[in-house]
């Protein structure tokens, strides 16, 4: 296996064409906290994470993920990662520099197999954050992203060869055969996971909450804010990290979540799990069913940035 060099997901990027209502959301319904704010776009914190910001909100006519970025340890490592991609052929969207974001750091960009920009950065500087007290419900940081791809097994490919991520979990169905794959980058289960899907979307981003009870008043108090509940609330089994998903004001799907697993990498092997069971889609059988209707749910729009590299 290629020695992995990334460390941790550190946030997404998104562009949004209703960029007010977008905002409103993240900050007065669920919980983050813009740190740094310029003419539509806003750099987003959880107020658990060193991370300088785990959500970047752009305005923008189109609707699409502008990026996923991943730390590295090192600047050294960095240039390790943008050589090795480079050299299979991937088409890089910056050459290792200057970071010019909140914490600046030491970063490139690339287009994955599917045309979405990929970040790895070194050197950003630590945000000042604290320890959530207990009832709090506001994230504590950014747990995992997973996105829709028409070209799973590909996706998975690139992601294994390239970047060395490696499989935890795959979920599969009798009739549909399998059909997502949870990848991790360190002891965390997933930091990433992928979805079959129509076309390549963001599929949801999921924010760690500081436990069950937290969890759970989030869950409420998103509810009595009348967000629309797609699914949820449940334990999965994969994972077994509670769930409960979400619609935004723009059709994106997120997640509060708590209690991901953190595996053995030396000894772990990777379970096929059919969720046509009730119980591999969620544990606890308090979740509305999983369905193919829910499961639309969750597809979102077509993304219209493959290929196309965000602003800086």
């Amino acid at each position: 296996m290629t020695q992995r060099l990334i460390t941790h997901l550190r946030h997404v990027d998104l562009a949004v064409p209703d960029y007010a209502k977008q905002l409103d959301f993240y900050t007065h319904t669920w919980g983050l906290k813009p740190e740094h704010t310029d003419s539509g776009l806003t750099f987003l914190a959880a107020e658990g994470s060193p991370e300088q910001y785990v959500v970047r909100l752009r305005e923008s006519a189109d609707k699409r993920i502008d990026l996923i970025a991943f730390g590295a340890a090192t600047p050294a490592d960095v240039d390790t990662l943008a050589a090795r991609v480079a050299a299979d052929g991937v088409e890089l969207v910056t050459e290792p520099g200057t970071l010019q974001t909140p914490g600046g750091g030491y970063g490139f960009r690339f287009f994955d197999n599917e045309g979405r920009t990929v970040e790895i950065s070194a050197d950003v500087a630590v945000r000042r954050h604290r320890g959530i007290e207990a009832g709090e419900s506001v994230p504590v940081r950014l747990s995992h992203v997973v996105v829709n791809s028409a070209d799973p097994e590909g996706t998975r490919a690139f992601y294994e060869k390239h970047l060395a991520f490696a499989l935890s979990d795959t979920l599969m169905h009798p009739r549909m055969g399998e059909m997502m794959w949870f990848m991790r980058v360190n002891a965390w289960h997933h930091s990433m996971a992928i979805a079959r899907g129509p076309h390549p979307s963001l599929h949801h981003a999921s924010f760690e909450l500081r436990g069950l009870d937290e969890y759970m008043r989030g869950t409420g108090r998103v509810l009595r804010a009348g967000v629309e509940k797609i699914w949820g609330p449940g334990r999965h089994l994969a994972g077994n990290n509670t769930f409960s998903y979400f619609l935004d004001p723009n059709g994106n799907t997120m997640e509060y979540t708590t209690e991901l697993e953190e595996i053995d990498e030396d000894t772990w092997h990777p379970h096929l799990y059919d969720f046509s069971d009730p119980g591999v889609s969620d544990q606890w059988g308090t979740a509305n069913a999983m369905n193919e209707f829910v499961a639309q749910r969750s597809f979102n729009d077509p993304d219209k940035g493959l290929f196309q590299a965000p602003p800086v």
